[in-house]
């Protein structure tokens, strides 16, 4: 009954995030590289007539980068989203959307206004009934068609530069096995060559706050698609656990009886078929994955190579990685030393922060560990458990940000790998997001965790909040009045002094005392702001 009353809402509610737009994704669009389609509120584009936004020409970044991808003018992903579009939707104030259709996260309201902040909980936290609809809105998404975002199965050169379109229809989950997919899949150079050193969501600085929006934007299609304003995505918090706790059919799928790779038939999740899985494929054939089914899911927890992922990460592994006080450094890649986010990534000891990315820790444990559809990057959003996995990996980041309380500038503005620098716009993602708007405290995003929450605290700044951003918005206005009463009140001083000196009345020896000599040392001075 909640499947089939799940389904029903889809007639009335329409998904809108992902990656190309389906009214973009056209002969028109591509030909003459814009993507600014209209609101549905007022029909004009981005919604300009309500003042939401307004269509303009990408600024795209011209920082440096880093020398790891020796090309240029061979990958559609360079420069994104330019060799498809070079003017979108720019949204004003709290909107957001491909049109400006949407409140950006943490807000709410008709008119986007309404801060919220929802809260992330540990999926063993849930109740009975709250873990079950969670794993039916999986289920769901997994059988619904996005309707606002369709992917695209060849290249722009495939495309004939836009004259020949070439993108599918892809339910709301794959859509975002798909994102993943092509944030990392190799460059295909023509023939049977490809380079293979390039990814712009792993291995650089823009690993964390890319996953972080892929959260985000996947959070908010299962609101959309389920009416359930107030879902939050789940964690496993995986330290020091012995073994995939969630790996049973009461959760995430237990194991097949008779074949240890594949899941329990009990579970909802054994019928899921997995896509993007063949990256050599796709590369022998210069071809894009096209998300056609290939296989189920494929899990083996535990039975990995112990020689590189021994066990599950640990509490004081966790806590090492959270006392290193630099986000990036060197190369800024898989050999960055001292790195918070390469040793979250997993390619620096978890104990020393030396980079060696022989083994595979923290993040990369996890993934290794699960030995199956999780441990290929390019498919490893097959598995739901990747959903769990990430959300924790994002609130050990945000426990980062709030005991170091880094500057945006600490997040590299340049040399960076491809993709990753800090006014860089995030692949695959329409509407645009660069990866420094993401490097900031979850609260300003509408989240937070349940096990970082610190209640007393947040109410007492909940409560401060409007008025700092009023004090904000009038603070030249007051230090302006400051500046001009301390003038009136030097010169009322002066007119003061002036007139007793004229009068020179009562001589100092007979003019009663103010304060007593006894009393004098009692007196406390307060001031009142």
């Amino acid at each position: 009954m909640l499947l089939f009353a799940l389904g029903f809402l889809l007639v009335i509610l329409q998904p809108s995030t992902g990656q190309f737009p389906r009214v973009c994704a056209n002969m028109q669009s591509l030909l003459s590289k814009e993507c600014c389609p209209p609101w549905d509120g007022d029909g004009s584009p981005c919604g300009e007539l309500s003042s939401r936004g307004s269509c303009q020409n990408i600024l795209l970044s011209q920082a440096p980068l880093g020398p790891q991808f020796p090309f240029s003018g061979v990958d559609d992903r360079e420069d994104w989203p330019s060799v498809f579009y070079n003017r979108t939707c720019r949204c004003e104030g709290n909107f957001m959307g491909f049109n400006c259709g949407e409140c950006k996260f943490g807000f709410s309201g008709l008119n986007c206004t309404e801060r919220q902040v929802k809260t992330r909980r540990n999926i063993f936290q849930l109740t009975t009934s709250e873990k079950n609809k969670f794993l039916a809105y999986l289920n769901l998404a997994k059988n619904v068609p996005s309707q606002d975002y369709v992917i695209a199965i060849g290249t722009y050169t495939q495309m004939n530069n836009g004259s020949n379109p070439m993108f599918r229809d892809i339910n709301v989950y794959d859509l975002f096995v798909w994102m993943h997919y092509y944030a990392s899949r190799d460059t295909l150079l023509g023939g049977s060559n490809v380079w293979r050193d390039i990814d712009f969501a792993h291995e650089a600085p823009g690993f964390l706050p890319w996953h972080r929006v892929f959260l985000l934007m996947w959070e908010r299609q299962i609101q959309k698609i389920t009416g359930d304003e107030n879902f939050t995505i789940p964690y496993w918090d995986w330290r020091d656990a012995e073994d995939c706790v969630v790996c049973n059919d009461e959760y995430m799928g237990g194991r097949h009886p008779t074949n240890p790779n594949l899941l329990s038939p009990a579970s909802i999740f054994s019928s899921w078929q997995v896509i993007c899985t063949r990256s050599e494929e796709y590369n022998s054939q210069q071809a894009l994955c096209s998300a056609t089914s290939e296989g189920p899911i494929r899990r083996n927890p535990g039975n990995n190579d112990k020689s590189r992922t021994p066990r599950l990460p640990s509490s004081a592994e966790v806590e090492f990685c959270l006392s290193l006080t630099q986000y990036e450094s060197g190369p800024m890649d898989k050999m960055a030393n001292y790195s918070f986010r390469n040793t979250l990534e997993g390619f620096a000891d978890p104990q020393t922060a030396i980079s060696n990315p022989t083994q595979s820790g923290l993040h990369n444990a996890l993934h290794i560990y699960m030995n199956g559809s999780m441990s290929q990057v390019q498919g490893s959003a097959n598995d739901p458990i990747f959903v769990l996995h990430h959300a924790f990996v994002d609130s050990i980041f945000e426990q980062w940000l709030r005991r170091h309380r880094p500057m945006l500038e600490v997040y590299p503005a340049a040399n960076a790998p491809i993709g990753h620098n800090r006014e860089n716009y995030m692949v695959p993602f329409i509407p645009l997001y660069r990866n420094g708007e993401f490097f900031k405290p979850s609260r300003e995003l509408g989240y937070d965790y349940e096990y970082l929450q610190e209640p007393a605290l947040e109410s007492f700044q909940d409560f401060l909040t409007p008025y700092l951003q009023q004090a904000r918005q009038i603070w030249a206005w007051l230090v302006g009045a400051a500046v001009f009463g301390g003038i009136v009140t030097a010169v009322l001083t002066g007119l003061v002094r002036a007139c007793r000196k004229k009068k020179g009345g009562t001589s100092s020896e007979i003019q009663p005392l103010l304060i007593e000599s006894e009393d004098y040392n009692n007196v406390s001075y307060q001031s009142n702001f």
